[in-house]
């Protein structure tokens, strides 16, 4: 064929797991080329919290943790339930540890061990307390150069007062109130403001945490291996040649280009979740785009274009699910990571009942919003929660920085009365059941056990619990006036079913047969992790994985 320009693998997508890749792909000796749809690179990954869930890691072990592949194994075979092909759960818990170490000696990625995040299922054989999701090291903007200023935003919801990140390890001190918050509080500030060079430049923090932290490593590895990344360049035909993927079109610098892929294609373009007509297509009803956390460039151009030349699917009607608000005038919902887990919260349905321990995994909340007829869905909560903890884009009241907001986002975004039966006819909630639901959960705070779901009772919960409470730091009363409640959407950070793929990351067919030279990893792939949510970073971790492998299996090929 005739081609534009050629290259050894192409890289379609430029989040976390098509970049290790691409970084992979380059040192075992291949012409590389990324190609991104967006005008900038690191997709919903740069705006995530940037964690890896990596079982049986380095950094666990060397901080004293104990664990083993056949624990993980045990874990993800109950959680995953038969949705997940055995070689493909093997191929994950054996690499995923080989792809950290080789990220930490061969590029700028660093990571510590988050050992107090519990795996997200405690009840479940395999599981861990704690180590196996790990959280990237802070980086600094100065490294990246040009590209810092093509580095996709930080989720607003992962910034303090909107400007100022902070880790993973931080936000769970600040928001628990653990000692020495205040500390934490000072020092984001400082290192804010006295980068007088950036704040020359403009109000975002060059101190990159999370998501964007990952990203910058990763992106500076790339430009270290001189592996071009092209911006502003969507994917609009997958091109096939004797059954074989050779190329791809790009529409780059306004022109349709013609792109040849000597050995393979590794697609990692994200999931359909701002896809209007996927959603409704797939996904449980009631369904919106405007639900989602995620990058509104995700749209599902490669899912459609792959199923176009016979590739196979699978889990499409699932998602990485979680609890969401919207907020006007953003261009995604914010997920309610820890709002809802925080003591003093509940959720309820329109017939004003509880129907879910509100600490449970974020899936696993939305999961329950679906089942037994349960949306629309409330969090309620009282002046005690909104002076102590922060909700969506309000900080907390304690802290006397109401100011720094427009006075109308508290009256937009939440309903308030002086009565629960006064809030309840102001949703729309069955007043006598949800006072009589408020006044149980408040019986519950006083004795410390949760009757009806058990809140409080395993280290997954207490990760979001008040350690000045007692005698369950998950539980707190609804007892302060006035009270308020916001609807909760079943959003997501992005969805999770998509092309199904072997242990090599290979896309296959309906027949079960690879397609050659095609490779799908991250949201675009049928997910490894089945319909279930292991831990903190179990998106990012197979991602990162599976863009390894693939990067080693295509270059295998001559």
């Amino acid at each position: 064929m005739k081609w534009d320009s050629e290259h050894d693998v192409i890289v379609v997508g430029s989040g976390a797991g098509a970049l290790t890749a691409a970084c992979r792909a380059r040192d075992l000796g291949n012409q590389v080329l990324v190609v991104e749809k967006a005008s900038f690179y690191g997709g919903t990954s740069a705006s995530s919290g940037g964690g890896l869930w990596v079982p049986n890691n380095h950094l666990m072990l060397a901080a004293g943790i104990e664990d083993s592949e056949e624990d993980a194994l045990v874990y993800l075979r109950e959680l995953t339930a038969g949705d997940v092909a055995p070689e493909v759960i093997e191929a994950y818990v054996r690499e995923a540890p080989a792809m950290l170490r080789y990220l930490e000696a061969q590029t700028h990625v660093a990571f510590e061990s988050m050992i107090h995040y519990a795996d997200y299922y405690q009840e479940l054989a395999g599981s861990r307390p704690g180590g196996r999701s790990i959280d990237p090291l802070p980086y600094h903007a100065r490294v990246l150069g040009a590209s810092f200023h093509t580095l996709g935003m930080p989720h607003i919801q992962t910034q303090v007062m909107g400007f100022m990140g902070y880790t993973n390890q931080e936000g769970a001190v600040l928001l628990s109130k653990a000692p020495g918050w205040w500390i934490v509080v000072l020092k984001l500030a400082m290192e804010y403001f006295l980068d007088i060079p950036g704040r020359m430049k403009g109000r975002r923090s060059r101190r990159l945490v999370m998501g964007n932290a990952l990203l910058g490593r990763l992106r500076r590895s790339i430009d270290d291996r001189s592996v071009p990344v092209w911006l502003d360049s969507p994917v609009t035909e997958l091109i096939q040649e004797e059954g074989r993927m050779v190329g791809v079109v790009v529409e780059h610098d306004g022109k349709r280009k013609r792109l040849g892929a000597r050995k393979g294609v590794i697609v990692g373009s994200g999931g359909f979740e701002h896809s209007r007509s996927l959603r409704g297509k797939y996904l449980p009803v009631p369904t919106r785009a405007e639900w989602s956390a995620a990058s509104p460039t995700n749209t599902g151009d490669l899912l459609s274009a792959a199923t176009a030349i016979g590739a196979a699917t699978h889990l499409l009607d699932e998602a990485w699910w979680g609890p969401t608000i919207r907020v006007a005038g953003e261009d995604r919902a914010r997920m309610l990571f820890t709002e809802r887990s925080m003591p003093g919260c509940i959720l309820v349905n329109q017939r004003g009942s509880r129907f879910v321990n509100e600490s449970v995994a974020y899936t696993t909340a939305v999961q329950a919003m679906y089942s037994g007829d349960n949306l629309p869905c409330y969090a309620i909560f009282d002046s005690r929660y909104r002076r102590e903890y922060p909700f969506g884009p309000l900080l907390p009241g304690g802290m006397h920085l109401d100011w720094l907001q427009p006075s109308k986002i508290s009256k937009e975004l939440l309903s308030s009365s002086n009565s629960i039966a006064g809030l309840a006819e102001q949703l729309g909630i069955a007043q006598d059941r949800l006072v009589q639901t408020v006044e149980s959960f408040n019986g519950f705070a006083a004795t410390g056990v949760d009757e009806d779901y058990h809140r409080g009772e395993n280290s997954y919960d207490q990760l979001y619990g008040d350690v000045r409470l007692g005698p369950n730091t998950c539980l707190a009363p609804l007892a302060e006036a006035p009270f308020y409640g916001i609807e909760v959407y079943p959003g997501d950070i992005g969805t999770k079913g998509g092309l199904l793929t072997n242990e090599h990351a290979q896309v296959l067919n309906d027949q079960g047969e690879p397609l050659p030279g095609l490779y799908a990893i991250g949201n675009c792939a049928a997910s490894p992790m089945g319909r279930y949510y292991p831990g903190a970073g179990a998106t990012l971790g197979p991602a990162m994985t599976f863009g390894y492998i693939a990067a080693g299996h295509v270059s295998e090929r001559v």
